[in-house]
């Protein structure tokens, strides 16, 4: 990762997504009622429950499955849905905590220079594409660790993957490619 250049690159993970399973059937309307810092969606036929430390927000159905997102790491996310699950067991539930699982992690992270979005799609035709009148963005999708970066000219990249170890290592496998077609600097 040291093509010329020995800093290190902050990757800032924005977002981590998981899910669990409580293992018992819920009553959406009794936790709506009895709950705290929830909102009830009947028409989806969810809850969605906001803690505050740590700051996750997590949809709840009545088969017992959870998605929590919001987490800025993969521990913070675990204790959050443990506090999730603890909260429903408080309100009456007999909640044990299964299948837990994180599916998702979005990150960012800047580059030291510019990109030139055009030839660096040029270059890496298959696997990236740039369409400027949809998005601003190049998208890169590195099939073998299921991860998609996002490119834009600015150096800024927003790498989404399964975990954080996914991240990382899709951050190391396109830093070169962008090396490479990083824009000259102005005097």
């Amino acid at each position: 990762m040291d093509s010329g250049n020995e800093d290190a690159l902050d990757i800032i993970i924005t977002n981590v997504v998981a899910t669990f399973r409580t293992r018992c059937h819920l009553n959406l309307r009794l936790i709506a009622l009895e709950g705290v810092n929830v909102i009830y969606k009947p028409e989806v036929g969810k809850v969605l429950m906001k803690l505050r430390k740590p700051k996750i927000t997590a949809s709840i159905w009545s088969s017992g499955k959870i998605i929590c997102t919001g987490a800025t790491s993969e521990d913070e996310c675990k204790v959050g849905a443990r506090r999730l699950a603890r909260t429903l067991q408080k309100l009456g539930f007999r909640v044990r905590f299964s299948d837990y699982k994180v599916v998702n992690v979005l990150a960012v992270c800047s580059m030291p220079f510019s990109i030139r979005l055009i030839d660096f799609t040029k270059k890496n035709r298959p696997i990236a594409s740039y369409e400027p009148e949809l998005h601003p963005a190049a998208t890169y999708r590195i099939k073998q660790i299921k991860a998609t970066v996002q490119v834009f000219s600015t150096g800024s990249i927003t790498v989404t993957g399964p975990n954080v170890q996914t991240v990382a290592t899709a951050v190391e496998q396109i830093y070169p490619l962008l090396f490479e077609c990083q824009k000259p600097l102005r005097k």
